[in-house]
């Protein structure tokens, strides 16, 4: 049945009437008119019509024609269409000459080229939509609930291929087949790819792919395993439900790991990822010359006690919460801030407990450091994205302006999210630039900046919260948030921990947690935060059952099957030294210190307070971030020509290995001996002894003569400084000294 059309084209009508007539070869069925919203918005979808780099961008579109993203606002695409442009779009007397279709094919010059060809499916129903009268929506349509993809979860062999069938259901109880209309976005490119038919390939890199089906709004996901299908044959000891969990999951896709590193690399590679710092080489020696079966767990309690965890920690957590200076007067804020998190992570301050005191802070920032956190975040927009993404894995700046395009969030989960800060009050202080923050008294409530209507706070995938107006909104909030069945707060914190240890998460991004980005093992995700929320949100207690296990301890060297692996963890991935830690490894190598402002001497890179020490070449050049963002991507770890040529032949790195009192310097003395010299030096840089051969080739460099500028001999002494000089460089400039592996 014909439930409306535009009336005021009569020919158009007349069109859909004589359409509609059951003819000999139909009789037992009516056929429905097409409909905008069943119809032609999945058309606009699949030719890339109203994406953010065509007509969906924000608020211009292109060249005035203005579509929702992904068909979201259809009511609004179809105004846009039928009403704007004085009709010139679409124009029913002859459809196939409205400038929609014209456009569309590139018939008339389209600056996005050829959308649809013509005499195409999707051509004809276009032009037969405009030719029946352009119907919005039949009411005997059904709404689309969901979308189903077959198959949902599968198994396939490497560089093989598998058709998807997509399922659309309606609210009337039918289904449709609109595998053809639907899009196909694999979530690793590197693992599969897929053509516009839902035609998946993939590739030659074993592991879990998913790809997200997307349709008139809704989104559906296929889980793909890749098993490379070699032999696994031997696994190391589980120590703890991280290693069954991963060690099972190998095993299931033929992935044999690498064996369990020595314990050289085991001390420097968790005194590294916990302390931030290279162990000493007392530290190292000690460490290699113990007998202790439990030496690697006491290794790790050792160093979550340690003032290193603390300030490590700090640095990374003060970075993530903007603790920026921006001028003189955030000193006394920033580093009041950045002391608050060091000591809540000395004291192991539950996780959930730190998100509270945050989220919640009123006062003054003397009194209360947790307050800085509303100096840099100050508007309900600011604060509920970074809550959003730092606490609980999800992006929500996309649905500010519109539906958010890989999940379910609309513009009004948005504001509901952001009416939880919306009675944060502030008062000016006798201190500039900082305010006196507290709860206004009075109903939550914010208003939609699209619609206008007023919204009241509602957590994510929750209904809205009736608040009494004594009670401060963001407290309710932080309870939910640490709620034990919260399906965000401990999996995104799990898995930000994961990466800090594993190089990638188990979702990728980290702080991308959503139905269509699943995580690599969503079993262990899972089993991760339940532990931490059933240990009352301990921080140390994560680390410790991190490094605990195998997983964590498997050798960096791949075997010759595991090499191709990257998200399963059947290897550890080295990764490059953090800036700071760099530094910190250069000064201990070097035997140098490096001197910052407005702090004591001695005071290390991965305790600074804030990025106003960024200044620093050294820290600028190897990426350290400015904390102008909660995203971990602002910390550079990609290795570039500056960072080589900077250890190579900058000044302030030529200082430290000439510096008087410095290693060379020291070992170059009379009465030090050459080998243990060189002995000292690999058990700084490398935790490690030197091989016999490194030492042959250290000794016979330390004695080689050498001249002066004018080609004279020097005297042996500065000689083998020198030469301690040179090695010092060589060594700091491998990359065994460079990456954690």
């Amino acid at each position: 049945m014909i439930s409306k059309f535009r009336p005021f084209d009569v020919i158009a009508a007349a069109a859909i009437l004589v359409w509609c007539i059951p003819s000999d070869s139909f009789a037992s069925e009516e056929k429905r008119p097409l409909s905008f919203v069943h119809d032609i918005v999945p058309i606009l979808t699949k030719a890339d019509c109203n994406t953010g780099a065509c007509h969906a961008k924000a608020v211009t579109g292109q060249r005035g024609f203005v579509l929702s993203l992904l068909g979201f606002e259809t009511q609004e695409d179809y105004e846009h269409i039928v009403k704007e442009g004085k009709g010139r779009r679409v124009f029913a007397p002859a459809p196939d000459q409205s400038l929609l279709v014209l456009k569309a094919a590139n018939i008339v010059p389209h600056g996005g080229g050829v959308r649809l060809e013509p005499g195409s499916k999707n051509y004809n129903k276009l032009v037969q939509w405009i030719k029946e009268g352009m119907v919005y929506e039949n009411e005997s349509d059904g709404k689309l609930t969901s979308l189903e993809v077959k198959p949902q979860r599968m198994s396939m062999e490497v560089n093989t291929e598998q058709p998807l069938k997509v399922i659309a259901h309606f609210s009337d109880g039918s289904s449709e087949d609109v595998t053809e209309m639907a899009l196909f976005e694999p979530n690793d490119k590197s693992m599969a790819e897929t053509d516009d038919e839902g035609l998946v390939k993939v590739l030659d890199v074993p592991g879990n792919v998913a790809v997200m089906v997307r349709y008139a709004g809704k989104v559906s996901v296929s889980n793909i395993s890749i098993p490379l299908g070699a032999p696994v044959e031997s696994l190391p000891p589980s120590k703890n439900f991280i290693d069954e969990l991963v060690f099972s999951n190998l095993k299931a896709i033929g992935v044999p790991p690498s064996p369990v590193c020595d314990d050289a690399t085991f001390l420097r590679r968790v005194s590294l990822d916990i302390g931030g710092r290279l162990p000493t080489k007392e530290e190292s020696a000690e460490f290699l010359a113990s007998k202790d079966p439990l030496k690697r767990e006491l290794a790790i309690e050792t160093l979550l006690s340690s003032p290193d965890y603390a300030d490590y920690f700090a640095n990374k957590w003060t970075a993530l919460l903007k603790n920026q200076r921006e001028s003189k007067a955030d000193i006394v804020a920033n580093f009041a801030f950045h002391s608050w998190v060091r000591d809540g992570m000395l004291a192991n301050k539950p996780y959930d407990e730190m998100v509270r005191q945050i989220l919640g802070a009123t006062g003054t920032i003397v009194a209360n450091p947790a307050v800085a956190w509303y100096k840099r975040v100050k508007e309900p927009n600011q604060q509920l994205e970074d809550v959003a993404q730092l606490f609980l894995g999800v992006r929500m700046q996309c649905a500010q302006c519109h539906h958010h395009p890989f999940e379910k969030w609309s513009q009004h989960d948005y504001y509901s999210f952001a009416a939880f800060f919306s009675q944060v009050g502030r008062k000016p202080t006798p201190i500039a630039g900082e305010d006196l923050i507290f709860h206004k008294r009075g109903v939550a409530k914010l208003e939609n900046k699209k619609t206008l209507a007023p919204v009241t706070p509602a957590a994510l995938g929750q209904e809205a919260l009736e608040i009494p107006p004594d009670d401060d909104p963001r407290l309710r909030l932080a309870d939910w948030m640490s709620e034990k069945d919260n399906p965000f707060f401990a999996k995104a914190l799990v898995n930000r921990y994961w990466k800090h240890f594993f190089k990638r998460g188990l979702v990728e991004p980290e702080d991308d947690i959503r139905d269509t980005n699943p995580a690599t093992n969503p079993e262990l995700l899972d089993a991760l935060a339940m532990h931490f929320v059933e240990n009352g949100f301990d921080l140390k207690e994560i680390i410790t059952v991190i490094t605990s296990s195998n997983t964590y301890q498997l050798s960096a060297f791949p075997n010759e099957h595991n090499a191709v692996d990257r998200q399963n963890f059947s290897h550890y991935y080295p990764k490059r030294m953090q800036a700071e830690v760099l530094l910190d490894a250069v000064d201990m190598l070097t035997g140098a210190k490096t001197d910052f402002a407005n702090l004591p001497s001695g005071t290390r890179a991965i305790s600074l307070p804030d990025n106003s020490y960024n200044s620093s070449p050294f820290l600028k050049v190897f990426g350290r971030p400015e904390g102008a963002s909660v995203c971990e991507c602002e910390r550079v770890q990609s290795s570039s020509l500056a960072q080589s040529l900077h250890l190579m032949n900058s000044s302030d790195v030529k200082g430290k290995l000439t510096k008087a009192g410095g290693q060379a310097d020291v070992l170059s003395k009379p009465e030090a001996k050459d080998e243990v010299g060189i002995r000292d030096i690999y058990l700084t840089a490398f935790s490690r002894e030197p091989t016999a051969e490194e030492m042959t080739i250290a000794k016979g460099h330390l004695v080689k003569p050498r001249t002066d500028t004018n080609d004279k001999p020097v005297n042996p002494q500065l000689a083998k400084r020198q030469g301690y000089e040179d090695l010092i460089w060589a060594i700091m400039n491998t990359k065994e000294f460079l990456y954690n592996h």
